[in-house]
């Protein structure tokens, strides 16, 4: 019988191999008796300054006398554990369908929504062809560390166009809140494609698994060639320009390179191909506005960070788990604030795509060892506050204030507006500026101009709530830039929930963070082979399907 097993705490110290003996005599068993497990999830606790924990979620199987013994075990020695008979169905991808495909399915984009729904269309043999606007991803690197020397901005492969999307210069952070089998399935296929390396944290079950930048484009690559093994092809620096279609549904696209037939689209776009979005409203394909991210980025020393998270113990913690993270979340119904993509030890980088706008994100590597930790601290725009007449309103509100972000930032030069948190508040230009990780240099800005009013409302209250939490430490050292707009998309491509297709288009499905339906590289991506699944359901392969990959 399967049974999962939540709030399991064992010191950071003890080894992780000793779980199933620590487990069986929590629950009144014997190892014995433990006829197959795994973890679910691991988290760190650090409320605890002088002794740190993890937290772990695990399934069990045993027999149904075991599995009712420690339930019972639980309940009489009034044990924090959580035990619950656990019911789940396996992963699994249905039958191919029997409507034939006249052309191969064309999936634009290859963030993660788009590489996935690819790769599991491939494996079923459906010899899928992705477009890529941007370069392949070795190449997109050399073009990512040319501006950020202070060379031009290329505006097909950048931050956030080419291979990969814009996850693979976001830190790598595989952070999920789905338990199922689907997302599992998506990170055992990244950790199959070089994810997971000896000594790291199993990318499987850890909280917040972080691969980093240096490490994402390996899995991509990897990603793409298991792809094109199966019979699928990748095209780069093709962009899509227009969509045909008719009342029968899809017909064709034109790029950049030509004209391609086409039945079946997979739209995995991404949240800054505003181009196709302006596109896709011209054409009247279904959009709606939606409430997406804004906000800015904080930075502090690593060191202080540190010292907050991991107490009078930090030089012991930072040796034996790394530098230290951290969540944090006001909770006020009218401005709420929170973190968002956390990056210890990491960079301040610029989320440009297009020429006259400016934007920030963060980023780290795998070591974790820039001397700044960084955050975005966001709130969520509703769609009342940017007037969402049109679809196309929180883009063009993200437009606005990117704009005067750029002029603040000296043009071309994409030097980062900057202001020290407590100036912020007391609404006034900083002096001085401190040392920073942002590639291209500082300066010193009034930040309320490129935040929209309710943004600058959920800082004021919120940063002085944070300092509180932090007990009077975060502000002191806190630099925010700004703005980061791209934490989401304000928009929704329209989808029917059971066919996943556009209203009104046969074989348009629209994916992934771009089309308002994810929030991260592993809901992406498993929005993706949900997608596939719906694709291979409906449509009879063009190939025999691979037995492996």
């Amino acid at each position: 019988m399967p049974l999962r097993v939540s709030q399991f705490q064992v010191p950071v110290e003890e080894p992780e191999d000793g779980l199933p003996e620590q487990v069986a005599e929590a629950l009144g068993l014997t190892p014995g008796d433990l006829l197959h497990w795994r973890v679910v999830r691991k988290a760190l606790d650090v409320r605890d300054k002088q002794n740190l924990r993890f937290v772990y979620t695990l399934e069990i199987e045993t027999t149904a006398e075991a599995a009712e013994h420690a339930q019972q075990w639980v309940e009489l020695t009034g044990s924090p554990l959580v035990v619950a008979v656990r019911s789940e169905p396996p992963f699994c991808m249905p039958p191919p369908g029997s409507q034939p495909l006249g052309s191969r399915p064309v999936v634009v984009g290859s963030g993660p929504a788009g590489l996935v729904c690819a790769y599991f269309l491939a494996l079923h043999g459906y010899a899928p062809l992705v477009l890529e606007r941007g370069a392949p991803v070795q190449e997109r690197i050399r073009h990512v560390r040319a501006f950020d020397a202070g060379g031009p901005l290329h505006p097909e492969s950048n931050y956030l166009f080419g291979e990969g999307g814009a996850g693979t210069f976001s830190d790598g952070k595989l952070t999920c809140r789905n338990f199922g089998p689907d997302a599992l399935r998506v990170l055992e296929l990244l950790a199959e494609c070089k994810g997971q390396q000896p000594g790291k944290p199993n990318i499987l079950y850890y909280h917040r698994p972080h691969l980093g930048s240096n490490r994402l484009p390996a899995v991509v690559k990897a990603l793409r060639q298991r792809i094109e093994r199966l019979g699928g092809e990748v095209r780069f620096y093709t962009r899509v320009e227009d969509l045909h279609f008719d009342s029968g549904g899809i017909r064709g696209l034109s790029t950049s390179s030509g004209y391609l037939p086409a039945q079946v689209v997979v739209l995995a776009i991404g949240h800054s191909a505003r181009d196709t979005f302006r596109m896709l409203a011209r054409r009247g394909v279904p959009l709606s506005p939606k409430p997406f991210q804004f906000g800015v980025r904080v930075e502090h020393p690593q060191e202080l960070v540190n010292a907050v998270q991991y107490g009078p113990r930090q030089d012991y913690y930072v040796q034996k788990l790394g530098n230290a993270d951290y969540s944090l979340i006001v909770n006020d119904s009218r401005w709420p604030l929170y973190s968002f993509c956390m990056c210890a030890g990491g960079y301040i980088i610029p989320s440009v795509s297009a020429p006259g706008y400016f934007c920030t994100n963060g980023m780290s590597l795998s070591r974790r060892d820039s001397p700044y930790a960084n955050s975005g601290l966001v709130t969520t725009l509703p769609v009342s506050a940017f007037g969402g007449s049109t679809a196309l309103a929180g883009v063009e509100l993200q437009e606005r204030y990117e704009a005067r972000a750029f002029e603040l930032g000296g043009g071309a030069d994409y030097r980062c507006p900057a202001q020290l948190a407590r100036d912020f508040l007391q609404q006034r230009r900083s002096a001085r500026l401190p040392s920073s990780s942002y590639p291209r240099g500082l300066t010193s800005a009034e930040l309320r101009e490129v935040l929209p009013p309710l943004v600058i409302t959920a800082l004021e209250k919120g940063l002085r709530v944070m300092d509180r939490y932090w007990r009077g430490r975060f502000l002191p050292e806190a630099l925010l830039v700004g703005p980061e707009a791209r934490g989401s998309s304000p928009l929704r491509i329209d989808r029917d929930p059971q066919t996943r297709q556009s209203p009104g288009v046969p074989g348009l499905y629209p994916v992934g963070e771009g089309a308002g339906y994810a929030g991260g590289i592993v809901s992406a991506a498993v929005d993706g082979l949900r997608t596939a699944r719906a694709i291979i359901a409906t449509y009879a392969p063009l190939q025999v399907p691979a037995a492996v990959g």
